[in-house]
C-alpha cells in the first residue's frame, strides 16, 4: 500500500512522479499540538478527579494491591517511557516475564478492572502522560517494546508510527475494531499522520467523547 495523501506532483521531463515525505510534523505543528495537549489533559484531569479518585478506591479495597498500573511503552523516535493505568487485572499478571496482549475474556481481568475497562476508566492515569509530555491526546497508540519488535519483523513499516507521539486516541481508536488487524492499525495510524492538523486533531478529540457515550450506553441496555 503506498500513502499518498499530502504529496507533490512533480513532472521529470515525461513523467508524472508523486512525492511523498514521511517526515513526521513540521515544528508549528508540533507547538500548536503541545499547547492543545496540555489544555484538553489539564481541563479532563479536573472534571475527572472525583471518577479517578473513586475507581482508585474500588481497586485497593477489592484486593489491595497497587492502584496504578505501569509499563514500558514507545514514543516517538523510539523513545520508552512508562504509560500508566489503573491497574485492571491481578497482582502480577505478567510474573512469568513474558510480555502477552490482553484478551476479550482474559481471566487476569478481575471483576473491577471489567468495569473500568469497558468504561475507559482505565485509560485516565494516561492524562498524566499527555500534561509531562511523553504522550498526546490523539496519535498511534504506544506500543510495547517487545510487541512492537514483533511487529516489525513481519511489517518493517510498523517503526513508520514513531514519527509522532503516541496518543491516547486515534484513527485506529475510533475506526478500528477489538479485532483490527495491526496492518490494518498501522495503515489508520499513517494516515492520521500524513493528514494531521489541529482541526482534525479536535476533530477525533469529538468523535472519541461521542464513541465512548455510545459505547456506556449500549452497556446499560
Amino acid at each position: 500500500d503506498i500513502m499518498v495523501r499530502k504529496a507533490e506532483a512533480l513532472d521529470i521531463v515525461d513523467t508524472p512522479l508523486l512525492l511523498a515525505r514521511n517526515s513526521g510534523l513540521s515544528f508549528d505543528q508540533r507547538f500548536c499540538k503541545r499547547l492543545l495537549d496540555l489544555l484538553v489533559s489539564t481541563i479532563l484531569l479536573v472534571i475527572t478527579s472525583p471518577i479517578m479518585l473513586i475507581a482508585a478506591l474500588c481497586i485497593k479495597l477489592y484486593d489491595h494491591g497497587p492502584v496504578f498500573f505501569k509499563q514500558k511503552r514507545l514514543t516517538i523516535g523510539g523513545k520508552e517511557f512508562y504509560v500508566y493505568k489503573f491497574r485492571s487485572m491481578i497482582v502480577d499478571a505478567e510474573k512469568d516475564g513474558v510480555a502477552r496482549l490482553a484478551t476479550k475474556n482474559d481471566s487476569r481481568i478481575t471483576p473491577v478492572g471489567n468495569v473500568i475497562r469497558a468504561t475507559r476508566i482505565d485509560e485516565l492515569p494516561q492524562l498524566l502522560n499527555i500534561f509531562k509530555g511523553d504522550m498526546s491526546v490523539v496519535g498511534p497508540r504506544p506500543e510495547r517494546p517487545e510487541i512492537a519488535k514483533e511487529y516489525e519483523e513481519s511489517i518493517p513499516e510498523f517503526a513508520y508510527r514513531l514519527k509522532v507521539k503516541a496518543g491516547l486516541t486515534g484513527y485506529a481508536q475510533i475506526y478500528g475494531k477489538y479485532n483490527t488487524t495491526a496492518y490494518d492499525k498501522l495503515k489508520l495510524d499513517l494516515m492520521y499522520i500524513e493528514s494531521y492538523s489541529i482541526l482534525e486533531d479536535l476533530k477525533l478529540i469529538l468523535a472519541t467523547c461521542l464513541l465512548y457515550t455510545s459505547d456506556a450506553a449500549d452497556d446499560r441496555i
